[in-house]
């Protein structure tokens, strides 16, 4: 068969899909088209009586790493903070979500002080909430998980097991302080907050894609952004201080520091699982493995004027 019978098959199969889901004939799902790929769904625009939606699908592995009940359910728990992407329609046991288009939005640019500000005003809104779920992000469970998926197979990079075990000495530094567990997006990535009309300095922002989320100490939030950007550490400090706009204790940014280390690490891993299974995302990955290593002595250097570890 064709490559491109393949595609007409794949697509027909998403149209009678999406119109089963939408009650309606096949013939009803118009214009299905296929939107870049994320790191972890594919999703489809297509239109249905005059409005265009997004039909979200898990892709390769995604069982693997998600839990879709519990992104269910907390999306539910969120509904009233009307802070989320607007959902039509989300099936806790496959995954797939259909929310609607919103053709003027734009996401954040993590290099636009002003986007970056924004976003962290609405995160910390959002930490602020209350709001609880039964469900904890372990960050160091999940690396070891990761870890894990690659079922004996080494790593590609011949000083992992010394970062690792560096990495591991920020997993029992953080393990001594205090901290106020919230519900946390895990996911709060740049390309994760919309901008629903992107051509006004107001817009209305929204953060999407809860796959993730679960208890965790929010701070946690403000290291999954800075390691997705892939920032330099000026660029690190600055998003800092955008959420905290009335200063950040020295020991929370040295906190945030050994996260930024243990996120870097925790998506290399997931990265190499991906790899296994024929996902490569090149510059991005390596980078995440920098961060490990990278955050790792940026801590160390902080430690003369704040004590050992």
């Amino acid at each position: 068969m064709s490559e491109k019978k393949m595609e007409e098959k794949t697509r027909k199969k998403i149209e009678e899909k999406i119109a089963t889901i939408m009650g309606c004939q096949g013939d009803e799902i118009l214009d299905v088209k296929d939107m870049e790929r994320g790191m972890t769904n594919r999703s489809y625009l297509f239109t249905y009586r005059g409005k265009q939606y997004i039909a979200r699908t898990p892709g390769e592995g995604t069982e693997k790493l998600i839990l879709r009940k519990r992104e269910y359910e907390v999306y539910k728990i969120i509904e009233p903070l009307n802070i989320c992407d607007d959902v039509i329609y989300m099936n806790p046991e496959t995954g797939i979500k259909i929310t609607v288009y919103w053709k003027d939005a734009r996401v954040c640019d993590p290099f636009n002080k002003d986007d970056v500000k924004a976003c962290m005003k609405l995160l910390r809104r959002f930490h602020a909430s209350g709001l609880k779920v039964q469900q904890t992000f372990d960050l160091w469970e999940r690396i070891n998980f990761y870890e894990r998926l690659w079922q004996g197979a080494p790593s590609k990079y011949d000083d992992y097991h010394t970062t690792k075990s560096n990495v591991s000495q920020l997993k029992d530094y953080v393990d001594t302080l205090s901290i106020d567990y919230a519900l946390t997006h895990i996911d709060a990535v740049p390309d994760n907050f919309l901008f629903i009309d992107g051509s006004k300095e107001d817009s209305e922002i929204r953060l999407i894609d809860w796959e993730y989320s679960a208890m965790q100490d929010p701070h946690l939030d403000i290291a999954m952004f800075a390691v997705y950007s892939m920032y330099e550490r000026n660029k690190v400090d600055e998003l800092i201080d955008a959420y905290f706009m009335e200063g950040c204790e020295d020991i929370v940014r040295r906190k945030i520091y050994a996260y930024i280390a243990m996120c870097g690490l925790l998506w290399s891993n997931w990265c190499e699982f991906k790899l296994q299974i024929g996902v490569d995302f090149g510059e991005y990955a390596l980078k995440q493995y920098s961060f490990a290593k990278e955050y790792y002595a940026i801590f160390k250097e902080t430690e003369k004027s704040h004590g050992t570890i």
